[in-house]
């Protein structure tokens, strides 16, 4: 049930779990407290991808560079180009319209064990649902491939906090490494069991 905050003008700070409208639009709290207006997720269309293509290249590299920018070398898990063409692999890229709005992978790890992989939403597109809209595709996905349990490993530093709010917020809690990954201070490992 959805209830109107009279009163809330964004940026102001409600109680932590209301629901909220502002000016007739969904208003969404971040973790700082502060309520913004989101707008409604674009309409997205989700492909099976080869990498092939220039903006979804440009995307990997972008997301690379981020992984590197908040974690030393030997702690960034994320996979290039060649390692997200694995047999293993499958790989979407997220379109909205003509633009590329997103990406994300799913890596077999046995017949009932997967791993999030190489989640990330374009820039312009931040806070705007895509993130959730490819969680959600990737969840459906690995439930119609029969796993039964989905890993992954994410950023300790700040800037991984948007990611790891997204997953708790379906249910994915923390735990031990898993599968060949060791322990790590910038890693955190999360699972849910589907």
């Amino acid at each position: 049930m959805r209830r109107r905050l009279t009163n809330l003008q964004v940026g102001s700070s409600p109680a932590p779990g209301a629901d909220k409208t502002v000016d007739g639009k969904e208003a969404r709290a971040k973790p700082d407290g502060m309520v913004r207006a989101v707008s409604p997720p674009p309409a997205l269309h989700f492909e099976l991808d080869d990498l092939s293509r220039q903006p979804v290249r440009d995307l990997v590299a972008r997301h690379l560079a981020g992984m590197h920018a908040q974690s030393p070398p030997e702690s960034v898990h994320a996979l290039a180009l060649d390692g997200l063409k694995a047999p293993s692999i499958r790989f979407w890229s997220v379109w909205s319209g003509g633009a590329l709005a997103g990406m994300g992978a799913l890596r077999r790890i046995d017949a009932e064990n997967g791993e999030i992989k190489s989640m990330r939403v374009a820039d312009d597109l931040l806070g705007q649902g895509v993130g959730r809209a490819i969680l959600d595709h990737i969840l459906a996905e690995s439930r119609a491939m029969g796993l039964a349990v989905l890993w992954l490993e994410t950023g300790t530093t700040d800037g991984f906090v948007p990611a790891r709010t997204l997953y708790e917020s379906v249910g994915f809690t923390t735990c031990g490494p898993f599968d060949s990954y060791g322990p790590d201070p910038f890693s955190v490992f999360m699972t849910l069991r589907l």
